[in-house]
């Protein structure tokens, strides 16, 4: 596979106006995304998870450290996407127009905005919802429509900030296993935040523990289990104890959940 984003000795640093100042949050971070990749992010609270996810994204400044990004560019797409932990939609707009809305500003006609709509509505198994406003959803409906805006403008990264954390157990489940069906559908690469480790091994090809003061890249878990897996596979519950044992070390080093 080839690398889709690289990044090399990334400082980040911010004050309460959200401008670069101060101690650093993360420093000497490196890391590279390949081409298809799954990969998950674990780490205390403070660590710098969303911050990096927003520095990708160029929504935030780095300190220091270079991001190379090897995506194709167009006017009809955008090359990431984020989805955060809630969904975010307009109350005011119904499911389709708020799909809609991240596809405005490209050079998208009404046809092949349609067809978009239509496409990414199937994909995540809400194609009979899009005349519904949002009240009208549960919570799991609400993400999954997050998730359609995300992939209705084509990205090849698709950023994910906790996207699960608000949800029960069993929709959060049941939205994991849609989440790999649909990468495993689109070939997106996706760089997955999450404070549960066992969702973390359960969908990652890596784990990466982001860890320290300031923070950094301290751990990378190759997950060994197949796909599919199961969460009671052998495999994944040793990796999961693996990345337990890693965050561990990491409070005992000082920072906090």
């Amino acid at each position: 596979m080839a690398a889709i984003v690289e990044i090399d000795n990334l400082a980040a640093a911010f004050d309460a106006n959200g401008e670069p100042a101060g101690s650093p949050v993360f420093a000497n971070l490196d890391l590279t995304i390949e081409r298809g990749e799954f990969v998950t992010l674990v780490g205390p609270s403070g660590a710098g998870k969303s911050t990096l996810l927003r520095i990708i994204a160029d929504l935030m400044p780095a300190r220091q450290g270079n991001v190379r990004k090897t995506m194709q560019q167009s006017a009809q797409r955008r090359p990431i996407a984020m989805v955060f932990q809630e969904a975010r939609l307009m109350p005011w707009r119904r499911v389709r127009d708020n799909i809609a809305f991240g596809l405005e500003g490209l050079k998208v006609d009404k046809g092949e905005r349609d067809r978009r709509i239509d496409d990414v509505l199937r994909l995540v198994g809400l194609a009979d919802y899009g005349d519904r406003w949002p009240y009208e959803l549960s919570g799991g409906q609400r993400q999954r429509v997050g998730i359609a805006r995300a992939l209705a403008v084509d990205p090849d990264l698709l950023l994910m900030d906790e996207p699960f954390g608000a949800l029960d157990a069993i929709t959060r489940q049941t939205l994991q296993d849609e989440l790999l069906r649909i990468w495993h559908e689109t070939g997106k690469s996706v760089l997955f935040v999450t404070h549960d480790i066992d969702e973390a091994v359960y969908l990652g090809d890596r784990v990466l523990l982001l860890g320290g003061s300031p923070a950094t890249i301290t751990q990378s878990y190759d997950i060994a289990a197949g796909r599919p897996r199961r969460r009671d596979q052998e495999q994944v519950t040793e990796a999961v104890t693996r990345v337990k044992r890693g965050l561990s070390q990491t409070f005992e080093g000082g920072a906090g959940i």
